[in-house]
């Protein structure tokens, strides 16, 4: 297997990471994390303390130049939830830069500080360019690179452990759909312990040898600031591209920003279609959305060279493959725009194990084929539009299968409505009822359940439309903005 980071392996002098003043060309991260690198190697796992910092970016790619496997840890992460996942994954040592206050359970453990203050604290003055430690040889294609725990929804969080060969495989891809090069400089402000933040978002421009500017916070200050000055591409979440949408009407900086930008890409969760009618109106640029989870990376995107269409995330990508399945298992090989099944995939992208969990390992592949648990249909042109969990948005209401997420995104369109989601509770009539939570626009006049009713009604099918309208001030989402359906049908 070639190198995880050519450009690191060549010393290349570009522009690698930038985090607010700090920053570290190709050569220069070389020098830092090789000499972290020398010495964590033979640890059997690292767990790194994963604040939005150069310094985790740092302490993640000298384990994986030193082929130890990282445990990214999220600082917000309960105690309960620590102890199962430091219990679990065993590291060996932390990874922290020394300001931090490390919980009781990771103080326990040898630490190592991966500030990065002054490159000459490394190479003792030497050239940045020549790394006074050479990397170790590049390990083997399925030894684990990174062990990225779940959740938690459904159970204690799982360990997800991800081979090299899925990482290497995934961002070259995406190189391919993204028309990702070397001169793309990408700015986003994702938190640095899951696959969207980290292994996209770092791992990513590192493969690539070109760079990332880390906001640290996200602002749309600052996603107009990188883009006017020589960025080219944006990942963020929904969430965001909605705090852009509704910047954007009294913002001429950000709009303009945002036109010169090369590529927008939106993930973790649907882009309201509103939202991509927004910005797309006021830039000319459209937003493309793609598909993944922990335990396969990316599944499917827009491509660069596609048509950008809101409400899809796209085509397969190359070396995946994806099927839809109904409820017997059986592969749905119509693709008509209209017939939800579950997606399964297999392919170069996909996990190896859940860590110390082989019953559930084995429960979650149809005979090679991994059940992501997510619904969709796929248009006759291939396209992929997700419509929800199979757990918590595929609705069975009087004989119809019907997915939340397309009822979601009509409410959405609803000038009265500013955040909306849909859920099925038990109506011993249908067997299902369509229940809408209402975030309105306005609070003290918030539009009546019959003219939402009315109005999902007028665009999508009859059986479609919410029997139960429910108002609140806002809905319960998690760190990367997906709304928690659990805790609104508690």
């Amino acid at each position: 297997m070639s190198p995880l980071f050519p450009a690191l392996a060549a010393g290349s002098t570009r522009p690698a990471l930038h985090f607010g003043d700090q920053a570290l060309s190709h050569a220069e991260l070389a020098t830092v994390a090789g000499a972290l690198a020398a010495r964590i190697a033979g640890a059997p796992r690292v767990a790194v303390w994963a604040t939005p910092t150069l310094g985790t970016a740092v302490g993640v790619v000298a384990a994986l130049l030193a082929g130890v496997p990282v445990v990214p840890v999220n600082p917000k992460t309960g105690e309960r939830e620590l102890t199962h996942i430091v219990t679990d994954s065993a590291p060996a040592l932390v990874l922290a830069e020394r300001s931090v206050e490390l919980p009781p359970i990771l103080a326990e453990l040898v630490r190592v500080d991966t500030d990065v203050t002054d490159v000459t604290d490394v190479t003792g003055g030497s050239d940045a360019a020549d790394p006074v430690v050479s990397p170790p040889a590049e390990p083997s294609p399925e030894d684990p690179a990174l062990i990225v725990y779940t959740s938690g929804t459904t159970g204690p969080p799982k360990g997800v452990v991800l081979p090299r060969r899925a990482v290497a495989a995934n961002l070259d891809a995406l190189e391919d759909a993204w028309q990702w090069t070397e001169a793309d400089v990408l700015v986003h402000a994702l938190p640095l312990f899951h696959v969207h933040g980290l292994i996209l978002g770092i791992l990513g421009p590192l493969r690539r040898g070109g760079s990332v500017r880390h906001l640290g916070r996200f602002s749309t200050d600052g996603v107009a600031r990188e883009l006017s000055s020589g960025a080219t591409m944006l990942f963020g979440v929904p969430t965001m591209y909605h705090r852009i949408a509704e910047a954007l009407a009294d913002d001429p900086a950000l709009a303009k920003a945002l036109t010169g930008a090369r590529l927008l890409v939106s993930g973790s969760a649907a882009l309201p279609v509103h939202d991509h009618e927004r910005i797309a109106a006021a830039t000319g640029r459209r937003v493309i959305e793609r598909y993944g989870m922990t335990e396969t990376l990316m599944n499917t995107s827009v491509r660069a060279d596609g048509e950008p269409r809101a409400g899809t995330v796209g085509v397969p990508l190359d070396g995946v493959e994806l099927r839809l399945v109904d409820e017997t298992g059986a592969a749905i090989t119509a693709y008509d725009g209209d017939t939800v099944g579950e997606i399964q995939v297999r392919g170069s992208n996909l996990f190896t194990e859940y860590l110390n969990r082989p019953d559930a390992t084995e429960a979650a592949f149809d005979n090679g084929w991994f059940r992501t648990g997510d619904m969709a249909i796929r248009d006759p042109d291939g396209y992929v539009r997700i419509v929800g969990r199979k757990a918590t948005d595929l609705i069975k209401s009087g004989g119809y299968k019907i997915g939340a997420g397309e009822i979601e995104n009509v409410l959405l369109e609803h000038p009265g409505v500013r955040e909306a989601a849909v859920t099925g509770e038990p109506d011993e009539d249908l067997g299902e009822r369509i229940v809408a939570w209402i975030v309105p626009a306005q609070a003290d006049a918030p539009p009546s359940a019959e003219e939402l009713a009315a109005h999902v009604g007028a665009q999508l099918a009859s059986h479609k439309r919410p029997r139960t309208v429910r108002y609140l001030a806002e809905l319960p989402r998690n760190d990367m903005g997906k709304i928690m359906k659990r805790a609104l049908r508690g």
